[in-house]
């Protein structure tokens, strides 16, 4: 089931799913409603989408009321996260899946915001999107190529192709940090080979949350998308990955798509493929990395429940989102 895409004069409605509107800015929140204002999207906001307790977050029952107000409100197109954080899965057990099929529409975002999309896809067969959080749209870098994924995936009917970004960037500038732009090697063939499936994934650590629950996809016939945060390094990243492996539905898993991963992980290249190369498992499916989407700068956008067709048999790969 596939939610209608964005227009022109189309409702964003921003809500908490983890931490709370109350941490970004007052500039970096006006920064990030010009950007979607740009594409012809009007924003508001959730009831609660700024109260804050001791965690940077709010209630359970305050988020999922937005949650649910937003779904039925039928002048909202599209539910877009505040950003990541910790505790999305609280909300699991608390959320009207009838409602949320009744009333079909986008609901975007990335990190903690995966076991969200996962579980709504598992659930009532909705395709969600990973896509940037709505602070990630008050970056103060280019956003060329960020909007431009954003529109190809939800603003678009047609297959798009995934290009590697010029160059990319990790650095905390909602701190005040100094910019850190790095030439992008493009993306990374680790095992060659072609697949076609279902996207599942996103944040890796954050999935495997919803192992051994209702809320767990199967992986069958699937292409893994996975990433991680600065948290991550090479030892739990291998460790998480693992885990995935291990799940029973995981041996008609297709292929495996990583993506960029944050300087201070310390994954590079050489380690990346060093745990794709240690595990048995993966020999029979194509594994491409580096590719724009995690926790740096500029992100794609892609459907969680949509299809993906991948060719890894040349040194660039290509990947094409076929159904979204």
């Amino acid at each position: 089931m596939i939610p209608k895409k964005l227009k022109a004069g189309d409702e964003v409605r921003v809500l908490t799913t983890a931490r709370s509107l109350a941490i970004l800015s007052k500039e970096n929140r006006m920064s990030a409603v010009e950007t979607l204002q740009e594409l012809g999207l009007n924003v508001s906001f959730g009831a609660h989408a700024e109260e804050a307790d001791e965690f940077a977050s709010n209630s359970i029952e305050r988020r999922v009321e937005d949650i649910h107000a937003a779904f039925s409100d039928p002048h909202v197109k599209m539910v877009l996260p505040v950003i990541g954080g910790f505790n999305a899965n609280q909300m699991l057990n608390h959320l009207d899946y009838k409602l949320i099929k009744k009333n079909p529409k986008i609901f975007g975002g990335f990190s903690d915001n995966t076991v969200l999309q996962n579980a709504i896809f598992t659930k009532t067969g909705l395709v969600t999107y990973s896509s940037p959080n709505f602070s990630s749209f008050a970056h103060p870098l280019s956003m060329d190529y960020t909007v431009e994924y954003f529109i190809k995936c939800l603003f678009q009917d047609k297959p798009y192709v995934i290009a590697p970004s010029k160059k990319w960037d990790d650095y905390s500038w909602w701190k005040g940090d100094r910019p850190n732009e790095t030439q992008n090697s493009g993306f990374w063939v680790i095992n060659g080979g072609k697949a076609e499936g279902t996207i599942l994934g996103a944040n890796l650590n954050t999935f495997g949350l919803l192992q051994g629950t209702e809320f767990m996809p199967d992986l069958r016939n699937s292409v893994l998308f996975f990433e991680d945060d600065d948290m991550s390094n090479a030892a739990t990243f291998d460790r998480d990955l693992q885990s995935v492996i291990h799940q029973p539905s995981f041996k008609k898993v297709r292929g495996i798509v990583i993506g960029r991963f944050e300087i201070k992980s310390q994954i590079t290249r050489n380690t990346i493929t060093r745990i794709i190369k240690t595990k048995r498992e993966l020999d029979r499916i194509p594994v491409v990395a580096n590719v724009d989407f995690g926790h740096t700068n500029p992100l794609i956008t892609f459907p969680i429940g949509g299809s993906v067709a991948l060719d890894a048999t040349k040194e660039i790969p290509n990947i094409i989102i076929t159904k979204h």
